[in-house]
């Protein structure tokens, strides 16, 4: 699922603060839906887990977003009382799939890898027909298999390595990719403002380095970049991802849930709502990993898992692979969201 996996050592140190921070008004009040909530579905839909090989074109990347089924996939999530739905809006190889005025303008890339059909917008429409919540997962990073985009967006993965800086500080903005922050920000607030309350939270990727990058005090930082999520819905939803970590931790003030990526989630234990300043939220995959088939686990396992975490107020989200360019689920995995839904009271909000 992640496109870098170097975790900082310091990550534990940094954040003890913010674990003993309690939740701000704010978090509270946007996080209640999500709260009650209690779970939800992940789909990796992107170019590169739809079509492989040769195919990944932008011609045949947008036959595949126009092939997306929306109220198909939102007439599963009704039927297993999955209360949001989480989607990738593109990750590694640059293609997205939706426009992006500012992406392009910022690239320079043409044909567009941003698809023609806003599929968010689609989908938003049919799901919320069924009371059904979107969130939109995007990596903090600029696509690192695209080497055009990566150059005009000013982009350098794996940046800080943790011997670069004796006090685990960048020297300058420079050094921090400032540049690329304030670009990528401003992609981010082109979707948000394109999308408005249609979209309910942002899930980030890839936040490695939290105290190079975006503990500063001056913008771009941690506040900048939920705000830039932020332009289009003031109520969104925002977590960011510091990697695999159990216990689960807040990473930043400015999030208001938990990005909780786990690999063991039998393994997890939630002790309440609050983790720090953040909603409680574990995310993990149905499959062997993410985007995977076959289920992993019973269904009574994943039911129980949920319910166990759910009943402590912390909110469940589970990874399924798409059956195909349609996006739907397949019906091995909706089996098991069905037992889910059917072990959990689904709660107004």
């Amino acid at each position: 699922m992640k496109p870098y996996h170097l975790l900082c050592i310091t990550l534990a140190l940094t954040t003890a603060a913010i674990a003993q921070q309690e939740p701000t008004p704010t978090t509270s009040r946007r996080t209640d839906w999500f709260n009650h909530a209690k779970w939800g579905v992940f789909m990796h839909y992107m170019a590169d887990t739809v079509l492989k090989g040769d195919e990944l074109t932008i011609e045949n990347w947008n036959k595949a977003v126009v092939s997306f089924d929306v109220k198909g996939l939102a007439d599963q999530l009704a039927s297993a009382g999955a209360s949001y739905f989480v989607l990738t809006l593109g990750q590694n190889s640059g293609y997205y799939c939706a426009p992006n005025a500012a992406y392009d303008r910022l690239t320079g890339i043409a044909p567009s890898k941003c698809a023609r059909r806003d599929l968010v917008a689609d989908l938003s429409e049919a799901l919320r027909a069924r009371r059904i919540r979107l969130l939109v997962y995007l990596p903090a990073g600029a696509p690192d298999r695209d080497k055009e985009a990566m150059k005009a967006l000013e982009w350098k993965p794996g940046q800080f390595p943790l011997w670069t800086y004796a006090d685990g500080k960048p020297k300058g903005q420079d050094d921090r990719l400032a540049s690329f922050q304030r670009k990528w920000e401003s992609v981010i607030a082109q979707w948000s403002k394109q999308w408005g309350t249609n979209v309910s939270g942002w899930w980030f990727d890839g936040c490695y380095y939290p105290d190079a990058m975006y503990r500063h005090a001056e913008a771009p930082n941690f506040a900048s970049f939920a705000a830039a999520a932020r332009a289009g819905n003031p109520d969104s939803i925002v977590a960011f991802n510091p990697g695999v970590l159990n216990p689960i931790i807040n990473l930043a003030p400015a999030e208001d849930y938990t990005a909780g990526e786990i690999n063991e989630p039998d393994k997890v234990v939630c002790a309440g709502r609050w983790v720090g300043r953040a909603q409680f939220q574990m995310l993990s995959y149905l499959g062997p990993s993410w985007c995977q088939k076959p289920p992993r686990f019973k269904p009574e396992q994943v039911a129980a898992i949920t319910k166990g975490i759910t009943d402590k107020q912390g909110v469940v989200t589970w990874d399924v692979p798409p059956a195909g360019v349609n996006g739907h689920i397949p019906d091995d995995f909706l089996v098991q969201l069905k037992t889910i839904g059917a072990a959990l009271v689904r709660e107004n909000y």
